[in-house]
């Protein structure tokens, strides 16, 4: 690609990272803060994200505030191209593309632990999975880690119990600031945002069935609802199953459903949530959607087995044709639909999602600490909501001395 090519990139990039950068309040104040005394010169980051503008924005205050910025994209197909040049042109060194293969995407990843990090900020843990598994050189230099995944959480939850966790970990996920609005709204708009782009179809009057009721079901299924559709919620907890029936959803089994459906939606985190036994009852034109980390939600091999022909009908759409006729339409490969088939969550919920990322690694590296998981401290996550509400003006109620001395009467 000549010069010129890549320069028109990078203006579009530049252009899409200034937007996101105008509505984030706190990421903003929080670069204000620290960059004049750079808490992060001579450290070296990689970072494996979801390469588009709001992660720019996080990116390039990482490195204002001193850092060496390895990135890695977490999705071929949320990876934007020209936000990438914009970042490689402020210095920010990027190993990815859009619509890589999984071997360069495993590549990639090679290349940012190559660069020795003193730390790593995760999106499904498959670097410090990686980080583990193939690169044991590399592992005795790092501080640690911050995950931002329920996904990613499950893994480093899994290797902590096997006591292959080598580093600190702090588990972003698990912070208010991000699973009560990133997982909740950013899901629930992102990917009925994605959808409506992919599909130009409307959601008033169908059937949605959610596959999976936690914080990210609980946002997609509160939002078809608004959008007018009959919302079934497909669940194996029995608890999240009668919160969604008093949340005013019906509750089916994954068979049951399958019937029903005009848009599915998977949100799980588990593998084949939905596969030939649910595909071979559904309707004809129904609409596949996976909203979970990792493609294997949706069986792709039974779709393809069960299937007579496949074609792509629409940017984002592919079309399997059962071998009776019916059409079944799946959604960004099965990847990641908010992301793979739109532009991920609203900036304003990244804002505070990134902000926990930027607080979590610099608490993590003032802050040593044995190998294991580690929530993000309660002092951090309060602050990033305090100064989010500074930036929309609203204020707080605070205690008398006589109720703070009544509650305390309570700790004793």
């Amino acid at each position: 690609m000549g010069q010129a090519a890549v320069l028109s990139l990078a203006e579009s990039g530049k252009r899409k990272i200034e937007w996101a950068w105008r509505y984030m309040p706190v990421l903003r104040a929080l670069r204000e803060r620290y960059s004049p005394s750079a808490p992060l010169a001579g450290r070296k980051l990689a970072c494996c994200l979801h390469l588009e503008a709001k992660t720019a924005c996080l990116l390039l205050t990482l490195k204002d505030l001193g850092a060496t910025v390895f990135a890695a994209g977490s999705n071929p197909l949320s990876t934007q191209d020209d936000v990438c040049a914009a970042l490689v042109e402020r210095g920010v060194t990027v190993y990815s593309k859009r619509g890589m293969s999984m071997e360069e995407y495993s590549e990639n990843l090679r290349r940012c632990l190559r660069e020795a990090p003193d730390f790593i900020i995760d999106d499904g843990a498959d670097m410090v999975y990686m980080l583990h598994s193939e690169m044991p050189e590399v592992l005795r230099g790092v501080l640690g880690g911050c995950e931002e995944t329920t996904t990613g959480i499950k893994r480093l939850r899994a290797m902590h119990k096997e006591g292959i966790l080598k580093i600190p970990v702090v588990a972003v996920n698990d912070a208010l600031s991000k699973y009560l609005f990133d997982n909740r709204y950013g899901t629930g708009q992102s990917v009925w945002d994605a959808i409506s782009r992919l599909t130009n179809r409307v959601v008033a009057g169908s059937c949605v069935v959610v596959v999976g009721y936690g914080w990210c079901g609980r946002g997609v299924a509160k939002r078809a609802q608004g959008l007018g559709a009959r919302v079934i919620v497909v669940e194996v907890d029995p608890h999240k199953a009668l919160e969604a029936h008093m949340d005013g959803f019906g509750v089916m089994d994954m068979k049951r459903a399958s019937m029903e459906g005009d848009f599915f939606v998977t949100v799980t985190g588990n593998v084949n949530a939905i596969r030939g036994e649910h595909f071979a009852l559904m309707k004809n034109g129904a609409i596949l959607a996976n909203a979970g980390h990792f493609d294997v939600e949706i069986s792709l091999p039974d779709l393809e087995r069960m299937s007579r022909s496949v074609e792509d009908t629409r940017d984002g759409v592919r079309t399997y044709t059962m071998e009776d006729g019916r059409e079944l339409h799946l959604l960004a490969e099965g990847r990641l639909v908010n992301l793979a088939g739109g532009d991920g969550h609203p900036v304003e919920i990244m804002d505070l999602s990134f902000s926990s990322q930027l607080l979590s690694a610099m608490y993590l590296m003032d802050n040593p600490m044995d190998p294991g998981l580690y929530p993000m401290p309660c002092k951090l996550d309060q602050e990033i909501a305090r100064i989010k509400l500074e930036s929309l003006n609203l204020s707080l109620e605070e205690l008398t001395d006589e109720q703070r001395e009544y509650l305390d009467s309570f700790r004793d």
